[in-house]
């Protein structure tokens, strides 16, 4: 605080005083200041599919959450879930009826929120829960006081505000995009996505028997090879970049529970996406 000795007004100092938060340099200029706090450093974000985990049943998830429960005992988990075939359906009636995007993405959050709390039912001997959307920003660190892990829906909250696709009406920012932004915004430790493929293909396996697995790539490059698909938000080409905190993810295969121990231990046992 300080006063203009002319007019007798008091000014606050500071770097946005006066300023327009258009302008290019000064946006710049704000990464010169104090590092990013990190909130949550020792939480890892573990994201596991809809369709492809969830929806398969108890062959699939059984195994999958006495991974996670075994997890549990040495590590603190922020667990994502995805929607499923549910999901799709919606999308695919919404599309139909002419629903906006923004509409299309409050639709998707209630299949997702449905998965956390199947898997949280599952997860509750391990003293893990599912926490409700309108809560979970505010109190994800208290909770993670008290249990050593909680269970999201992962969609990001944009609900009607969901960004434009750049092509087609479907939510751009769907599982994988919110479970990254809780990575980043909290200073998470890692973020794992629990697929049930081995990793990031050069084509898509299924079709492709040959395809090849690509072990690490970072984004630009992963950009260039223009693939026909992922198996992950493509948004998330775009986030990587602009994370603070967060610069890279793997993508694991969940119907090899063992492999998200080693990848919670830092092992590589996937694809790791890095932003350079």
């Amino acid at each position: 605080m300080r006063e203009d000795p002319t007019s007798r007004r008091h000014h606050v100092d500071s770097l946005l005083m006066r300023e327009s938060l258009l302008d290019k340099d000064l946006m710049a200029a704000t990464d010169e200041h104090a590092p990013v706090v990190r909130m949550l450093a020792d939480a890892h974000v573990v994201k596991v599919g809809g369709r492809s985990i969830i929806d398969r049943g108890r062959q699939a998830l059984f195994p999958l959450a006495a991974a996670l429960g075994r997890a549990l005992e040495e590590h603190r988990l922020i667990i994502g879930t995805g929607g499923g075939v549910r999901s799709r359906h919606v999308f695919s009636i919404g599309l139909d009826l002419g629903l906006p995007t923004g509409v299309l993405a409050q639709l998707a959050i209630a299949d997702a929120l449905g998965n956390a709390h199947i898997l949280g039912t599952l997860l509750a001997p391990y003293g893990v829960v599912a926490i409700p959307p309108e809560i979970f920003g505010h109190l994800l660190p208290f909770f993670l006081k008290g249990a050593p892990g909680v269970i999201m829906n992962g969609d990001p909250p944009y609900s009607i505000w969901e960004h434009p696709p750049g092509i087609g009406r479907i939510p751009p920012h769907r599982t994988d995009a919110g479970s990254y932004l809780t990575a980043e915004c909290f200073g998470c430790k890692s973020l794992i996505l629990v697929k049930d493929v081995d990793g990031l293909f050069d084509a898509d396996p299924a079709e492709h028997p040959e395809a090849r697995l690509i072990r690490e790539i970072d984004v630009a490059e992963l950009k260039a090879m223009d693939l026909a698909s992922l198996p992950f938000d493509e948004v998330l080409l775009d986030l990587l970049p602009r994370g603070r905190l967060v610069k890279r993810f793997q993508i694991i295969n969940g119907l090899h529970p063992e492999r998200l121990t080693r990848a919670l231990a830092g092992e590589h046992v996937g694809t790791i996406v890095h932003a350079d």
